[in-house]
């Protein structure tokens, strides 16, 4: 009697499409880890040593450093003007700048209170461009928030050449600390939905 080859019985559609799915899930999920890793050595970063005179500097408030680092640019006359963009609407210019700056640094500097979101800073910065002839522009905001204020800048100011100047919060001196890695978490989320195009509320840090 002849022996009949003994086959293995197929996986079943279902198996198959759980094993497709284990297998792509693990990819993606590899290249989130990769990217969110990217997005932690960029957003601490420090700022580059050297940078080009530009025609115009932008400080998107909601962190500690800032407003002090776009002065100290202003004055160093790393570019012409200054938009301090999402300003509370309570604060005056008494409140946000040092007494002793001279009269000819303050007219060069304008306070945007409509923003309060990324992508109203966006559009306020987009305002302020257009009516001050700007070509160039530095952008100041924390490291971890650069990434997501570029994407929304690009997309509002496409003829302008972008430079980031990313301020480190003390919030990033401890990067593993549970808390800290929430914020990069948070901030990492909010960075591909604005590559998405969905818009979100920004993270402020006062420490």
């Amino acid at each position: 009697m002849r022996r009949e080859a003994i086959r293995s019985p197929r996986p079943s559609r279902l198996a198959r499409f759980i094993l497709w799915a284990l297998k792509w899930g693990l990819l993606a999920g590899l290249a989130l880890c990769g990217a969110f890793g990217w997005f932690v050595y960029d957003a601490l970063r420090p700022a580059p040593d050297t940078m080009p005179h530009t025609d115009g500097i932008v400080a998107l408030t909601g962190g500690q450093g800032r407003v002090d680092t776009s002065l100290r640019l202003l004055m160093q006359n790393r570019g012409d003007k200054l938009l301090i963009s999402g300003v509370d609407p309570q604060a005056t210019q008494q409140d946000l700048l040092p007494p002793h700056l001279p009269d000819s640094v303050k007219d060069r500097i304008t306070l945007g209170y409509l923003a309060r979101s990324t992508i109203e800073n966006a559009s306020e910065t987009a305002a302020w461009v257009a009516d001050n002839h700007i070509h160039t522009l530095t952008v100041v905001t924390a490291g971890y928030h650069m990434r997501r204020a570029l994407v929304e800048l690009r997309r509002t100011l496409p003829g302008v050449t972008l430079y980031p100047y990313p301020v480190i919060p003390p919030a990033l001196a401890h990067p593993f600390e549970p808390s800290t890695l929430h914020l990069l978490l948070r901030e990492f989320a909010k960075w591909l939905g604005a590559l998405a195009g969905f818009e979100h509320t920004p993270v402020r840090v006062t420490g």
